[in-house]
C-alpha cells in the first residue's frame, strides 16, 4: 500500500531540521513528496537525501534519536585533460596537492549520540562496515573530536562491494581522505587532515606531494603510469587549503579494469559505465601525444575489456549457469552478518549467503550477489528473443 508523506514526516521534527540544516521547511516537505527526503527502517533509523536539496548534498543523512546530521560527501568533478584544466581550475591557488585515489567503496565514519556508525555514500549505516569501523578506528578521535567525519575508502579483499587484493591489505583497511565538519560539511586542509589522523595512528592514501599549478600537468602523469602499472586508480589534485574542490584525474588500467567488471553484467552496468570511460581513453591519448604503437596498445587493451568479459558471460549462460559475483565478507560477530543481509534486502540486492566459516576468532562468509538482468537478457537472446 502506497504511503501518504504524513506517514513520514510525523517521525521528523521538520522546523528542527530546517533550522538545522538552514533551509526552508517548505524544502523538506517538498523533498518527503518527491521521495528525495527518504525513511530508512533500519538501526539506527535515519532519513537520507537521495539528491541534492538546495544546498545540502545527496547522501546527507539525518539520524531521528539524536538528530545528529552527517552531510554527504560532495561529487569530485572528473579532469579529462591535465591541461589547461588544472591551470583554469585552481587558478587562485600557487600549488596543489596530489593524493591517491583508492579503488574501494566510499566510506564516512562518524559519531552518532555515543556510538560510531560507518555510512555509504547514499547515506545508508553498512552494518558490516560499521563493525570494521569500529574496531580499526580508535574511539579516542571521536571522543577528542565528536564533530568531525572521517571521509576515507574501505579497501581490500573482504569488501562486498568492490573487493581488491592489490593493495597488500588482508581483510578490509580505512584509508583517510578527507575530514570534515558533521554538521557543515567543511573540509580540514590537507596537511592539518593529515598530521591530525597521524596522531591517531589512522592510515591516510598516500601522498605524493605538491606542485607548482602551472607544472602539475607534468608531473601528475608520471605518477598514474606508476600507478597503472600495479592497476591502482588514480590520483585527486586538491588546493592544500580545501577552499577550491578537488579533481580527480585516472589510470587507463583502471578505466579498462572498470570496463572489464561492467561488461561481465553488461545489462545491468553496461551502459552507465561505457561513454565515460571510452571518452577518458581518447583525451588522455591526445594529452599524452601517443604513437602509434601505444595507441594500438591502449585500443586492444580498450577492446579486450568490453568484449571478453561479456563473452564469458554468454558461455556461462549458454552452458545453463546464471549471472553472479562472489565476493566474501570477514565478521567477528554472526549479528552482523543477519544484519548485512538484511540491509542488502532493503536496497533490492539478490544475494545467496553460504554458512560461515570458523578462521580463528572471525567468521568468513562467502556471498553470491545474483545478475538477475544480464541472465534474464542474456537467456533470452540465446532462446531467440531480440535485442530490443
Amino acid at each position: 500500500m502506497r504511503r501518504d508523506v504524513s506517514d513520514f514526516s510525523n517521525r521528523l521534527d521538520i522546523d528542527k531540521l530546517s533550522e538545522l540544516l538552514d533551509i526552508p521547511e517548505h524544502r523538506i516537505t517538498g523533498a518527503l513528496k518527491r521521495k528525495t527526503l527518504q525513511y530508512v527502517r533500519l538501526n539506527p533509523e535515519l532519513f537520507r537525501f537521495d539528491k541534492p536539496v538546495s544546498t545540502i548534498e545527496g547522501g546527507t543523512s539525518v539520524f531521528i534519536d539524536t538528530y545528529d546530521v552527517v552531510r554527504g560527501f560532495p561529487k569530485i568533478s572528473r579532469t579529462l585533460m591535465l591541461d589547461p584544466a588544472l591551470r583554469q581550475h585552481f587558478s587562485s591557488c600557487q600549488k596543489v596537492a596530489v593524493e591517491e585515489k583508492m579503488n574501494g567503496y566510499n566510506t564516512r565514519i562518524a559519531l552518532v549520540g555515543d556510538a560510531v556508525f560507518a555510512l555509504t555514500r547514499g547515506g545508508f549505516v553498512c552494518p558490516y562496515t560499521t563493525e570494521k569501523a569500529r574496531l580499526l578506528i580508535p574511539m579516542g578521535f571521536f571522543s577528542d573530536h565528536p564533530d568531525l567525519v572521517l571521509c576515507g575508502e574501505m579497501v581490500g579483499p573482504d569488501s562486498p562491494y568492490v573487493p581488491k587484493s592489490f593493495y597488500g591489505v588482508e581483510s578490509l583497511e580505512f584509508f583517510a581522505f578527507d575530514v570534515r565538519e558533521k554538521l557543515t560539511g567543511k573540509p580540514m586542509p590537507v596537511m592539518k587532515r593529515r598530521e591530525l589522523l597521524d596522531g591517531y595512528g589512522i592510515k591516510s592514501v598516500r601522498f605524493f606531494g605538491e606542485f607548482d599549478v602551472d607544472k602539475a600537468h607534468l608531473g601528475i602523469p608520471r605518477i598514474i603510469r606508476e600507478l597503472g602499472s600495479s592497476m591502482h586508480e588514480g590520483v585527486v589534485i586538491k588546493d592544500p587549503d580545501m577552499v577550491v574542490a578537488p579533481v580527480k584525474y585516472t589510470s587507463s588500467e583502471s578505466n579498462c579494469s572498470d570496463l572489464e567488471y561492467a561488461f561481465e553484467f553488461y545489462n545491468d552496468y553496461g551502459r552507465d559505465f561505457f561513454f565515460g570511460r571510452v571518452c577518458r581513453e581518447a583525451f588522455q591519448a591526445v594529452e599524452w601525444n601517443e604513437d602509434d604503437e601505444s595507441l594500438e596498445k591502449r585500443c586492444l587493451q580498450l577492446g579486450k575489456s568490453i568484449l571478453l568479459p561479456m563473452i564469458q558471460t554468454i558461455k556461462k549462460r549458454k552452458a545453463g549457469e546464471r549471472i553472479a559475483e562472489d565476493v566474501r565478507i570477514r565478521v567477528q560477530s554472526l549479528d552482523t552478518v543477519t544484519a548485512f543481509e538484511e540491509y542488502l534486502g532493503i536496497l533490492g540486492v539478490d544475494a545467496v549467503f553460504g554458512e560461515p566459516e570458523k578462521v580463528g576468532d572471525e567468521y568468513l562468509v562467502r556471498i553470491r550477489k545474483m545478475y538477475k538482468s544480464t541472465s534474464d537478457k542474456t537467456a533470452s537472446i540465446l532462446n531467440g528473443g531480440m535485442w530490443s
